[in-house]
């Protein structure tokens, strides 16, 4: 049984969503902030589908940056894509399915983007603590 009241744990797993959070916000909102000075046919649902893709490429781009300082770049790599994917697609979806919710979707403002971001980080907190018990893993 894991307990849920590590405080350590959880300022750790705070610390790795954060950074999961940087790297999946920058391809994700920058996708989206493009998409909104260009004129373009695309759809609010392909838009956002690319956010999703680049936003989890540039998450995988940061964290194999950050982890590359302690090993080499293939198990680096390798560490970004396996040990927090699902975090950042759960982050993704989230930000995104919010973003629909209070902007119609592909919209970047100033008001929806901290809630935005607060649930992109809300969502995968409990499993990267949980993982960080679990397996005694983390990111970062």
């Amino acid at each position: 049984m894991i307990s849920w009241k590590c405080k350590h744990t959880w300022k750790t797993a705070r610390i790795n969503t954060l950074w999961c959070l940087l790297g999946c916000s920058i391809g994700d909102f920058g996708t989206i902030l493009y998409f909104q000075q260009i004129q373009h046919d695309w759809s609010t649902l392909e838009i956002m589908t690319l956010a999703i893709i680049n936003g989890l490429i540039t998450s995988i781009i940061l964290e194999t940056l950050i982890l590359i300082k302690q090993m080499d770049l293939k198990s680096a790599l390798k560490t970004a894509l396996g040990m927090s994917f699902i975090s950042m697609v759960g982050m993704e979806i989230s930000m995104n399915i919010t973003d629909v919710i209070l902007t119609g979707g592909a919209t970047i403002t100033w008001w929806a983007t901290p809630i935005m971001l607060f649930m992109g980080f809300i969502t995968p907190l409990p499993y990267n603590y949980w993982r960080l018990k679990k397996y005694n893993k983390s990111c970062h």
